[in-house]
């Protein structure tokens, strides 16, 4: 009886406590419960799907889109957008359209080859630093205190100024900055882990420090890692980009989108819209969706230790 009227039971149900996306899986296995709640981020989705398509659209496009994008065709320099190019040619005759699939293939290696290098040598640096402290941390740490101090922009342009632009020298330029960051992150992470009693039992055990920092370190920043990387692609992209734009990039006919968008400002007051707009969008699109996967990333894992 409710208020002092006789309950229905065909009509009345009992109302369930509301529950978050963590306790809703909360029988699920690690992996189920981080596709779960990744998979309720939106946002995070719609990231991934934007990644496959500019995958497919710079590796697969070339394949059934054909165009010379080695020989310049003056004949045909700065038309607009036409059944024949779609996207219109820039100030030597090159199709935009296919210079957006080549350009992004560089820019898309280059950004996930740096995000590998500068992640794995970053834990790597990290882990050692916080599992062993002492002077040995003390030494590591300073290092990267006193390359984080340096500008990144003004560290990039004199290492890519001293040597011949290509793309492995990109890729080693970028990536000689870029582990900063996740060995910061790494080693705080392990200054916390290593006086958890799975590490003191392991040392009781005789286990070395290689054995403990590959064992129960490294695998226990796997969340924190995985989140930084997603946005160590982007940070990656925004590099190549600018460092192209000064002028630093690959030299032609290679191409990325920077190059690309560099040359397109060079055109900014003849209305040669299409030389600025498609390569523009393409570098926002693509970080932004790198950045969103990010964000569903570190929900997960955030909801995953929780469970935990």
């Amino acid at each position: 009886m409710i208020g002092g009227e006789p309950i229905d039971p065909e009509v009345f149900i009992p109302s369930r406590p509301i529950v978050d996306a963590g306790e809703a899986v909360a029988g699920e296995s690690p992996l189920r419960l981080t596709i779960a709640v990744f998979t309720q981020n939106r946002l995070a989705v719609l990231g991934l799907f934007v990644v496959i398509f500019f995958a497919l659209f710079c590796f697969l496009g070339p394949v059934f889109y054909h165009t010379n994008q080695v020989l310049t065709n003056l004949g045909i320099e700065d038309q607009g957008p036409s059944l024949r190019h779609l996207l219109g040619t820039d100030d030597v005759g090159y199709d935009i359209l296919g210079r957006l699939m080549v350009g992004g293939q560089t820019t898309l290696v280059v950004g996930l080859v740096v995000a590998l290098l500068a992640t794995s040598f970053g834990v790597v640096w990290g882990a050692i630093a916080g599992f062993t402290g002492g002077i040995v941390d003390t030494v590591l740490m300073r290092t990267v205190d006193a390359m984080l101090a340096i500008p990144t922009l003004f560290l990039l342009l004199f290492l890519a100024s001293i040597f011949t632009p290509s793309e492995p020298l990109l890729i080693v330029v970028i990536a000689s900055v870029a582990w900063l960051v996740p060995s910061r992150l790494v080693r705080a992470e392990s200054l916390s882990l290593r006086t958890r009693q799975f590490v003191e039992a392991s040392q009781e055990q005789g286990a070395g420090p290689v054995h403990i920092i590959a064992r129960h370190i490294i695998p226990n920043v796997f969340g924190t890692v995985a989140v930084n990387a997603t946005f160590q692609v982007a940070d990656a992209i925004l590099a190549v980009t600018s460092l192209s734009f000064l002028g630093l990039g690959i030299p032609p006919p290679a191409a990325n989108w920077g190059s690309m968008l560099s040359n397109g400002v060079n055109y900014v007051y003849s209305g040669y819209w299409w030389q600025i707009w498609p390569a523009g969008l393409c570098i926002v699109v693509v970080v932004v969706a790198f950045n969103f996967i990010g964000d569903g990333l570190r929900d997960a894992f955030e909801v995953r230790l929780q469970q935990r």
